[in-house]
């Protein structure tokens, strides 16, 4: 475990999320873990087991994924100093997402004294805008 680094890069807070939020830095508390399900990989057909853990700050709550090893490594009342996640929309409803490059460290105490239970921002649905597609030069056919 280790302590809180305000200077490790620049920190958001959880009520600062937006459907389009890249490069996260942030620390939250874990509140409570779904029970996790098994998947099967579109890409590989091998399964993975996925969850879900609430985490917050002082300023709101989101659903954070987790995937495999981290559903066993991540318990309630962690802190967790979150790097390099990013958020995606999963029908509709934002959540914080480790993906390839992002990591966290367990942190001993948070610099919050209480989590925000009152703003969940995955409780909220954004509608998705429709993308137009793409050639294989990765340019968009859109007309406008």
């Amino acid at each position: 475990m280790s302590t809180y680094d305000d200077n490790e890069s620049e920190q958001i807070k959880v009520g600062d999320l937006s459907p389009y939020s890249r490069r996260v830095y942030t620390v939250v508390k874990v509140v409570s873990k779904t029970e996790p399900r098994e998947v099967t990989s579109r890409n590989d057909n091998s399964t993975h087991l996925v969850g879900e853990a609430l985490v917050g700050d002082e300023t709101g709550t989101v659903y954070m994924t987790l995937w495999d090893e981290s559903l066993d490594e991540i318990m309630e009342d962690m802190i967790l100093n979150v790097k390099d996640a990013y958020i995606n929309l999963f029908k509709g409803s934002m959540r914080l997402s480790l993906g390839r490059y992002g990591s966290y460290d367990v942190l001993d105490e948070a610099p919050f004294d209480d989590v925000n239970l009152d703003n969940n921002l995955s409780s909220k649905v954004y509608d998705r805008p429709r993308q137009g597609r793409r050639d294989r030069y990765g340019r968009s056919n859109r007309r406008y």
